[in-house]
């Protein structure tokens, strides 16, 4: 995947998504989230594949706060909002969110619910809203780009689940 300007930092979840549009880029994702099995997720509970790494509720609730946050610029950005956004410690937030007092139930449901919600905000931006750029942590970044972001970040923690989690229960 290739977009111009392509931003540092995201451009690391952004190349793990085939798909240009990002409607259906989320709805693929939201797919593969769905097909992955409760189960695992419930055989992973409360297990870190290294110490001092997130548990397996600790990085659903990262995907769900992230996909929070770039959905907010995403909006700021597409209303054409010029102001600077600054970044967020992802550690500061897994610290202060509980992650591990929540049930896979409840954080399947927000994040499926947060994800279609996000899904009906992108559809709704035509391809000139979509283009629309804005700073935030001192990168450039469009609105395709950000909505390209959240598919390819939870790509990303479901290989790390795959890669560095799932041979803890096998």
């Amino acid at each position: 995947m290739e977009l111009s300007p392509m931003p540092k930092f995201f451009d690391r979840y952004i190349k793990q998504v085939a798909e240009t549009n990002v409607v259906v880029a989320l709805e693929k994702s939201l797919e593969a989230f769905e097909n992955f099995e409760e189960v695992t997720f419930k055989q992973l509970d409360g297990k870190r594949y290294a110490p001092g790494k997130w548990t397996i509720k600790e990085v659903l609730r990262h995907i769900i706060d992230t996909e929070r946050i770039m959905a907010y610029r995403a909006l700021r950005f597409a209303r054409n909002d010029k102001t600077e956004i600054p970044g967020f410690d992802e550690n500061f937030f897994n610290e202060n969110a509980d992650g591990e007092k929540m049930t896979f139930e409840d954080l399947h449901q927000e994040f499926v619910l947060n994800r279609k919600s996000n899904i009906i905000l992108f559809r709704n931006f035509n391809e000139q809203v979509l283009e629309r750029s804005g700073v935030c942590n001192g990168i450039e970044i469009t609105v395709k780009a950000l909505g390209l972001t959240m598919a390819g970040h939870q790509k990303h923690h479901f290989n790390v689940v795959k890669e560095r989690y799932l041979p803890i229960i096998q």
